[in-house]
């Protein structure tokens, strides 16, 4: 199907971007156990893969992976410059708090892996809000940080073979409902002040506030996705982008909350203090309700 231009009036309902130059995207290999394998499009390759379960991830759906991860990406940074790393999430059920991702690296999460966010407030380090808001969006506060996120990174890809990432959002629907938040709710997936980022082939739900959200980045991919939320659930916004130039998004599915994807305030006023917004494409998107 072709791409469709879309006119800035209709900025609030796309990922914006400016098609200054297109994002190269080519076949990976990576390998699984048992000398199985499988090819997805990466827009780079890596030289290194390492498993979850190699730093001791316990996927039994109880136990926190919240340092495990941190510590697998912080080892997995030190061949960034070697070829870069995947790190592969095995089926099963990988509870986890916010962890940050590193430059030249891929997140790969396989059928049957699901990383579900931990409920536990404590592993959401309150961060400061952004920069044209001045105070949370759900409190007087700052705001938890994302489950999965990053700043001044470049290279970096979150993908799968529709594995699922489960933001557990409803205790922060319930608080956020009875006004009992001080800071703002984490969202799924945030990166910041970053280039050439993909997330594709995965399916995201239930997240606490947006679940994607590009915040003064460049060169984004977002494609193949599966978001899902009740109808009902206060701001799961799809995705949410503040890019400064390349974005594209096609072949995503949305059934989730109040909107599929637009602009926030936050991309507003940040277009005023000198992001730049341009003109947009999409391709093959399709939503519903879930009731």
């Amino acid at each position: 199907m072709a791409f469709f231009n879309i006119q800035r009036s209709t900025l609030s309902t796309i990922l914006l971007a400016a098609l200054l130059f297109v994002v190269s995207v080519i076949e990976c290999r990576r390998n699984l156990l048992f000398e199985s394998y499988v090819t997805y499009p990466a827009i780079n390759c890596r030289k290194h893969t390492a498993f979850l379960t190699d730093f001791g991830g316990n996927g039994d759906g109880k136990a926190s992976n919240t340092v495990v991860f941190q510590a697998a990406i912080q080892n997995l940074s030190q061949v960034a410059d070697d070829g870069g790393a995947q790190l592969i999430v095995p089926p099963g059920k990988w509870v986890t708090g916010s962890f940050n991702l590193t430059s030249h690296f891929t997140l790969f999460i396989q059928s049957g892996a699901v990383i579900l966010a931990s409920q536990d407030a404590g592993e959401y380090p309150v961060v400061e809000p952004l920069p044209s808001y001045g105070q949370g969006r759900d409190g007087p506060g700052g705001r938890f940080s994302s489950l999965i996120g990053g700043s001044h990174l470049t290279d970096v890809v979150i993908t799968g073979d529709n594995g699922t990432i489960d933001g557990q959002g409803s205790i922060w629907w319930k608080k956020f409902n009875r006004k009992k938040l001080k800071n703002t709710r984490p969202y799924l997936i945030e990166v910041m002040y970053s280039n050439h980022v993909q997330i594709s082939s995965v399916t995201l739900i239930d997240s606490p506030s947006w679940f994607v959200h590009p915040v003064y980045s460049s060169d984004i991919i977002i494609q193949d996705l599966t978001i899902r939320a009740p109808v009902d659930s206060p701001n799961t916004s799809g995705i949410i982008p503040v890019i400064k130039q390349v974005g594209r998004r096609f072949g995503c599915h949305r059934a989730a909350g109040e909107s599929r994807s637009s602009s926030s305030r936050e991309e507003e006023e940040e277009e005023a203090a000198g992001a730049s917004v341009w003109s947009a494409v999409v391709r093959e998107e399709e939503a519903e309700s879930l009731g």
